[in-house]
């Protein structure tokens, strides 16, 4: 029996945040339409991770859909799946992946911006977290994503951290940039992604949601937790070889 992909996202009272979700998971069935695949929520939502674990009749490998490591990936869901009543694997979070760079290039450029242009500075803007790995993570990402195209990325943080988007979009501006741009680092609308609008930037993107290059990661997530399954408990006819 291969094991269904039970995508876990935060969860958001937004029925937005439940619409892009839905959209996702439409675009990873559109890419492995073999594959079976579910949702559940972490919070503020249902199915519970526990509801829809319950609903399944064999093994899952379970894919957080958050950007970074930090409390949910490393304490929190695994103490539900310790509970799951089939058997059930973890994979890694979706972040960092190269792939998530091309999403945001794409969602910028829906609202103008160019690739490489040198006249545009780029806030990466994420959730934020107190966890320090992840937040090095962003900024590493930041770093890497400068590096490759923009003329100045920096990364900020919608909560729990600094800078701000607000104060980095103000940051950018002191050094000169012309133009600022803030990159929603961000799976799905809802109270976060709308603050990015009152940052003072010239122009904000759309969260990641169903880009395909989402999906991709996704299914790169699910293939590798089945790889690392001992050989006895692999069913690899759903996954790529």
């Amino acid at each position: 029996m291969t094991a269904t992909l039970l995508a876990v996202a935060h969860g958001s009272r937004d029925p937005a945040a439940r619409e892009t979700l839905e959209a996702l998971l439409a675009e990873v069935h559109r890419q492995r339409p073999q594959l079976e695949v579910g949702a559940a929520y972490l919070d503020h939502a249902e199915p519970t991770v526990a509801q829809a674990l319950g609903a399944l009749g064999g093994p899952a490998v379970v894919v957080p859909l958050l950007l970074s490591a930090a409390f949910h990936t490393d304490v929190d869901l695994p103490a539900r799946l310790a509970a799951s009543p089939v058997p059930v694997t973890q994979a890694a979070a979706l972040g960092p992946h190269p792939r998530l760079l091309r999403a945001l290039e794409r969602r910028l450029a829906q609202v103008g911006v160019a690739v490489g242009d040198p006249e545009v500075g780029v806030v990466l803007a994420a959730a934020g977290s107190s966890s320090a790995g992840a937040l090095a993570t962003v900024a590493a990402l930041a770093r890497d994503w400068s590096a490759a195209w923009w003329c100045d990325v920096v990364a900020a943080y919608a909560s729990s951290a600094a800078p701000t988007p607000a104060e980095a979009v103000a940051a950018l501006r002191r050094r000169g940039v012309r133009r600022v741009a803030v990159a929603s680092y961000l799976l799905c609308p809802g109270v976060f992604a709308d603050a990015l609008h009152d940052s003072g930037a010239d122009v904000v993107s759309a969260p990641l949601g169903a880009a395909p290059e989402v999906a991709a990661v996704i299914l790169e997530r699910y293939d590798d937790a089945v790889r690392a399954l001992p050989a006895a408990a692999r069913d690899l006819s759903g996954s790529r070889p």
